[in-house]
């Protein structure tokens, strides 16, 4: 099996941009961190991404480098973010791929979902997830902590300034029992709150369009402030990151067909409450 790729995530987020900040200035790492008493390994693992960073530490840095006013201000934010979302790491039996997922969606400012199988995990409810976990067939033992990191990333949606989160979802999604009715019937309220945020999007393929350029698959594509997007396609026994240009305008155009055959925003939710009162009835 080949070697799922990982994305340039060393080049990304909060540490990638304090070394853009240090390279500009025409400084070497060894002459900052003795600045600092720091060990050079331990700016090395900060740019990198291997190691988090305090905001403490952050506002050292911004002061050898000359920041200030708003570039300041963002970056300590986005140190004060880390230090949030950090809780993962303690989270055992989850894949590279999954931690790496866990760390873009922390950072993106949009993200586009597809799913024609299940409801994504940004909206799962946890009887739903656990129920996700027992049909797929996952140990009792890791499911727990599989449960717990799938709710654990949806705090990224109640945040101060949360993500634009856009999900496309095929009708297939919304009829397909996980967990039993009620599981499911609490799983599609669930999903009506959601599409009510103003930074929440749920649009609905109808089974009735037939065949479309979803059928292959689900994906999922990241945006952000300074760095390249990013497409991540799940696989249960690995996950794909592409970052790419073309491959990332690939996934945009697929969005975009399936959004031309999806239902509108308010006929998706109706959609959604009309199968969630049939599961509820049952």
């Amino acid at each position: 099996m080949a070697k799922a790729s990982q994305p340039t995530v060393v080049g990304r987020g909060l540490g990638g941009e304090l070394r853009e900040l240090r390279e500009a200035r025409g400084l070497p790492q060894r002459r900052v961190a003795i600045r600092l008493g720091w060990q050079p390994s331990k700016l090395s693992r900060i740019e990198n991404g291997i190691q988090g960073v305090s905001a403490a530490d952050v506002a050292s840095l911004l002061v050898i480098y000359g920041v200030t006013g708003d570039g300041r201000k963002r970056l300590l934010g986005m140190a004060e973010r880390s230090a949030e979302v950090g809780w993962w790491e303690a989270i055992g039996g989850l894949s590279e791929e999954s931690r790496t997922l866990i760390r873009l969606e922390a950072e993106a400012t949009d993200i586009v979902n597809w799913q024609p199988i299940l409801v994504p995990g940004l909206l799962q409810t946890a009887d739903y997830a656990q129920a996700v976990m027992v049909g797929c067939g996952v140990p009792a033992d890791e499911a727990q902590g599989r449960v717990a990191a799938r709710l654990g990333r949806q705090a990224i949606l109640t945040r101060p300034a949360p993500p634009m989160l856009h999900v496309l979802l095929d009708e297939m999604v919304l009829r397909r029992p996980l967990g039993g009715p009620r599981v499911m019937a609490r799983q599609l309220r669930h999903l009506m709150e959601a599409a009510d945020r103003p930074t929440v999007t749920l649009r609905v393929v109808p089974v009735a369009v037939g065949g479309h350029t979803g059928l292959d698959g689900s994906f999922a594509f990241f945006d952000f402030p300074r760095n390249r997007s990013v497409v991540f396609l799940d696989h249960k026994l690995t996950g794909l990151f592409l970052e790419e240009a073309p491959q990332v305008a690939h996934f945009r155009r697929e969005a975009d067909r399936l959004a031309e055959v999806a239902l509108s925003p308010v006929d998706s939710v109706e959609l959604v409450a009309r199968y969630a009162t049939e599961h509820e009835q049952e």
